[in-house]
């Protein structure tokens, strides 16, 4: 026990003892050593204080440099940096690295959160230094221009900091840089030129600042360069085509700035490029055919420029390209074929340019398309069956072309597509059974094409469907009921459309969906009773249908509802009971149905609501003062119910309002003066009510009104001076009151009640009034004349003619009266969605049959003869019963035939007659030219200016006596598409009218016929069609309109 007590001692004994005779050896050697070779100890002691100095921390300059750089930070990053203290930045300083010396050669701090400037970083004490990085810290001021002080550095990395300020000119003399970002500050000024200098780099990045100025062409001595970031600033001017020498580039971006000028040829020099951006700059011209040179390149974003001429054939070169875009431009021309030989490519972006021709098949090649977009060009010819080759694709949208023809059954392979978008093209025939196949798919947009048949029941296979858009089309038939499988859905639109029937039960199990539009169908039945069971619908729009019955009790849960449009159907039910409260509501539209009941005081609790309107139902009661509350309302109509009380003076609060149309109704009382207050009114309609006393001469300071109509009513006292105030009034209706006979002379200052208006006139009669402007009444130098004139006109009696009542003149202004036709004008008629298809073939070939009319009669049966010269479809008006009237003989003359006393062109740009552009001899055929175009403009619904264009510029290079039509253009696809085609019956006569039409428009004034001969044709029975009204062209009508001519 005793010796094992004392083991330690005598171990630790014998320790000491060796160690001691080591020491004696090493000294003894030492000494021997000395002796021997004095240069090998000048060397031991070199390597004595070197590994001293490593101990101690090397250069202390650098140390106290950096300590006071530290100091200079706040207080959260001087903690962050605790590590550095003493005089050995060479040991555990974070983000320090020496070298073999002890001196500093990487200071890096990358996402160090450090807050501070540069300014006290002396760089000059660093002199060693080869790497500075600080990115993505808070570092604000500027860039200290004594970084030249850093010789040997070759990385300088301050991105995504808070520098302010312009690059240094010194940075130049930074001759080893190899990396230079400092990209994401806020930099400003331009580029210096010096950069140039810098031909080591490898490496820049001064991206996402706002650099101003443009690229210095002595960019273009940076032929070691890789890697050339400018993104996201405000350069401007051209990219230098000293790029073309900077061969090693593999990464170009230069996006988001303000670059203009062409792209230089020179580019095609950089062969190793992988990357190319440019887009979103003001670059014009064409892309350059050397860009078929870079076969390295994988990325390349052209888009968002201004773009011109074809994309060059040699694009196909580039054969590892996977990111293709050049959208939002104006390219014109063809895709090319070759686009096919880029297999890798994976996104194509082309679209929003000037695209034209067809979708080359070769697309089928691009096996690894991912994204394939060519939307709004104006490509034509059919989606090629080959898409359904592309089976990777996941985005697919070529809506806003002329595409014709079927939806290829093929596009049912695309499997793994989830966004297929079609819409506003041309498309006819089905919607093909295998879309079934692609269940994959979320978002399907067919709207805006002319598709038929029934919707395919294989629809409901598409499961994750959350938006199917089938809208404006020609599908007829039943929806199918799988359509309740779909319960991704969130927007289904069938708007405008055939479809028929009642809609199926299932329909209740789609409680996802936002957006149901099922307006301009042929439905019928109830609405869906739980359309709102999910609680998530916000727009419901189902107007013109003919659904019958009640609201659905589940619309009272539809909390967030912004839109309700169930106009236009045969719905029943007590309206102050059907509604529940809808803080989102801003659109509501219930005319036109078989409401009954009072509006409920809760309609101004709608804080958002805009529009109004509940016009010719059975609603009674009064109108609620409440609703003067929903101060964001701009539109009330409650036009034809059966409205009683006084018009709440309440209402005068809401200042958006801009309509307020309350006619037909039984309204009484005054006009509160209040109305005034309504500052943006624009239409008051306050017609056919029993409202009395005085109307208020605050109206005068609704200074917006553009009609204000109070007639039928029971008003007394005269018209107040004050309307002459509205001076952007254009309709005023006072008619049928109990008014004094007086007419303030201040309504003759209203400038813009100058078309034809319903006049203000005391007794029961209406009439229209048009004003002559003082620059036309001057030049009236004959006065007796032009009054000999006018009664002349006054006695004209025809059907079709307007009348002329006469010609009124006051010493600051006069006016011609004529005959009120109620509906106003052909064009307006036409271009109105609604009421153009209240104009039916029948109808429409009245118009025309009433217009031949009215001017065989000026040319033949007046005596001397009158020519209208200024025929158009502002001056067809239409009555209640649809009947044709030409009107304004403001500008007419009597002519004696052969007579040319016109000096000066008159009419209406587009109606006028070809021979008038270099002769102002005016005849009857300058009338029946006009009637040709507005016959056209009857039956196309729009203006014929570009297929007269083509028919005058074929007749100018034929010699035959009519001029050819080149292409075949079927009838039917150039009449107006808002209503069906004509049915036997009208079909011949919408044949005859247009064959006589064209006649009309014959580019020689001689080989048209006269308005006798086509007031005779229209008179007679319309011939039989010589084959399928839809196989006729219009090659095939000028071959038989010369049938018409004398």
């Amino acid at each position: 026990m005793t010796s094992l007590l004392h083991k330690p001692v005598f171990f630790g004994f014998l320790h000491i003892l060796i160690l001691l005779l080591h020491m004696f050896y090493f000294s003894s050697s030492l000494a021997a050593f000395a002796q021997d070779s004095s240069s090998t100890a000048t060397i031991f002691g070199t390597a004595v204080s070197a590994a001293k100095s490593r101990i101690t921390g090397g250069n202390s300059t650098e140390a106290e440099a950096l300590l006071k750089w530290k100091a200079s930070l706040d207080n959260q990053s001087q903690s962050l940096l605790s590590s550095w203290f003493g005089i050995s930045p060479c040991i555990n300083w974070t983000g320090i690295t020496c070298d073999s010396s002890g001196s500093v050669t990487n200071l890096s701090l990358p996402h160090f959160g450090l807050r501070g400037t540069l300014y006290d970083l002396n760089f000059s004490s660093l002199p060693n230094l080869l790497s500075l990085n600080l990115q993505r810290n808070s570092i604000h001021g500027t860039v200290p221009s004594g970084t030249d002080n850093l010789p040997k550095i070759t990385e300088l990395n301050l991105c995504d900091n808070n520098l302010t300020g312009s690059i240094p000119s010194e940075i130049g003399l930074m001759k080893s840089l190899n990396i230079l970002y400092l990209c994401g500050n806020i930099l400003s000024g331009p580029i210096p030129c010096e950069i140039g200098k810098l031909t080591s780099l490898s490496l820049l990045s001064l991206s996402a600042n706002n650099l101003t100025g443009v690229i210095p062409f002595s960019i273009g001595n940076l032929t070691n360069l890789s890697l050339f970031h400018l993104f996201q600033n405000q350069l401007s001017g051209p990219i230098p085509s000293s790029i073309g020498n900077m061969s090693f580039l593999i990464d170009v971006q230069l996006q988001q700035n303000n670059l203009t000028g062409f792209i230089p040829s020179s580019v095609g020099n950089l062969r190793s490029l992988s990357i190319l951006y440019l887009w979103n700059n003001k670059f014009s011209g064409s892309i350059p055919g050397e860009i078929g040179l870079l076969e390295s390149l994988n990325d390349l974003d052209f888009s968002s420029n201004n773009l011109t001429g074809a994309i060059p054939n040699s694009i196909g070169n580039l054969t590892n390209l996977s990111f293709f875009h050049l959208f939002q431009n104006q390219l014109s021309g063809p895709i090319p074929t070759s686009i096919g030989n880029m297999s890798m490519l994976i996104d194509v972006e082309l679209g929003q340019n000037n695209l034209i021709g067809s979708i080359p098949s070769s697309v089928g090649n691009l096996r690894n398309l991912s994204i394939f977009y060519l939307w709004r060009n104006k490509l034509s010819g059919s989606i090629p069956q080959d898409i359904g080759l592309l089976k990777s694709l996941y985005d697919l949208d070529f809506s806003s072309n002329i595409l014709t023809g079927e939806i290829p059954n093929s596009i049912g392979n695309l499997t793994n597509l989830s966004f297929l978008a079609l819409y506003d093209n041309h498309l006819s025939g089905p919607i093909p059974s295998s879309i079934g196949n692609m269940s994959m798919l979320i978002d399907v947009e067919l709207d805006e094409n002319n598709l038929t048949g029934l919707i395919p029941s294989s629809i409901g296979n598409l499961k994750n469907l959350s938006f199917l858009y089938l809208g404006q089309n020609n599908l007829y038939g039943y929806v199918p009921s799988e359509i309740g499988k779909l319960k991704s859905l969130e927007k289904l639109i069938f708007a405008e459309n055939k479809l028929r029937g009642s809609l199926p039960l299932k329909m209740n199990n789609l409680t996802h969906v936002k957006w149901l539009d099922l307006s301009y169908n042929e439905f019928t039945g109830h609405l869906p009773q739980e359309l709102c069971n999910g609680v998530v619908l916000e727009r419901f729009i189902a107007c013109n249908n003919y659904f019958s019955g009640s609201i659905p009790k589940s619309l009272k849960n539809c909390t967030g509802l912004h839109q309700l449009r169930l106009d236009g159907n045969q719905l029943t039910g007590n309206i102050s009971e059907d509604f529940g409260i809808y803080p989102h509501l801003d659109y509501v539209d219930l005319s036109y149905n078989n409401f009954y009941g009072e509006l409920s005081l809760k309609w101004g609790d709608y804080s958002n609501i805009t529009s109004f309107k509940i016009l010719n139902n059975n609603v009674s009661g009064e109108i609620p003062a409440e609703l003067g509350k929903a101060t964001q309302l701009q539109l009330i109509d409650l036009t034809s119910n059966h409205l009683e009380g006084t018009i709440p003076k309440e209402l005068g609060g809401l200042k958006l309002l801009y309509n307020l149309t309350l006619s037909n109704n039984n309204l009484s009382g005054a006009i509160p003066s209040d109305i005034k207050m309504i500052s943006s009114l624009k239409i008051l309609d306050l017609s056919f009510n029993n409202l009395s006393g005085s109307i208020p001469k605050q109206l005068g300071e609704c200074t917006d009104l553009l009609l204000l109509n109070l007639s039928n009513n029971k008003f007394t006292n005269s018209i107040p001076q004050e309307i002459g105030f509205l001076r952007s009034l254009q309709d005023l209706v006072l008619s049928r009151n109990f008014l004094a006979q007086e007419i303030p002379w201040q309504l003759g200052q209203l400038q813009m009640l100058e078309t034809l208006n319903k006049a203000v006139m005391p007794t029961e009669q209406v009439v229209a009034v048009k004003k002559l402007h003082r620059s036309q009444t001057e030049k009236l130098s004959d006065f007796k004349a032009f009054e000999k004139e006018v009664c002349v006109l006054a006695n004209i009696r025809h059907r079709n003619i307007v009348k002329l009542y006469g010609f009124c003149s006051h010493a600051k202004h006069s006016f011609l009266v004529y005959e009120f036709i109620e509906r106003g004008s052909l064009r307006k008629i036409i271009s109105s969605e609604e009421q153009a298809i209240e104009l039916d073939w029948m109808k429409r070939l009245n118009v025309v049959k009433g217009v031949g009319g009215a001017l065989s009669y000026l040319h033949h049966s007046c005596s001397p003869p009158i020519i209208h010269r200024d025929i158009t479809s502002n001056n067809v008006l239409l009555d209640l019963e649809y009947e044709a009237h030409v009107s304004d003989f403001g500008t007419a003359r009597l002519l004696m035939p052969d007579s040319s006393n016109w000096t000066s062109f008159a009419g209406t740009f587009g109606y006028t007659a070809p021979e008038l552009a270099y002769t102002m001899k005016v005849t009857e055929k300058c009338d029946v030219y006009s009637f040709g175009v507005v016959t056209m403009e009857v039956m196309m619904g729009r203006h014929p200016g570009d297929l007269i264009s083509t028919i005058s510029s074929q007749a100018s290079s034929s010699s035959s006596s009519k001029p050819p039509i080149s292409q075949q253009t079927l009838l039917k696809d150039v009449l107006d598409q808002r209503i069906s085609l004509p049915k036997k019956g009208a079909a011949e006569g919408v044949v005859h009218i247009m064959k006589i039409a064209l006649a009309c428009l014959h580019p020689n004034p001689q080989s048209r016929p006269t308005m006798g001969r086509i007031s005779s044709e229209l008179a007679t029975k319309w011939p039989s069609l010589p084959k399928e009204f839809d196989t006729i062209s219009l090659e095939d009508l000028f071959s038989h309109a010369v049938s018409v001519v004398d």
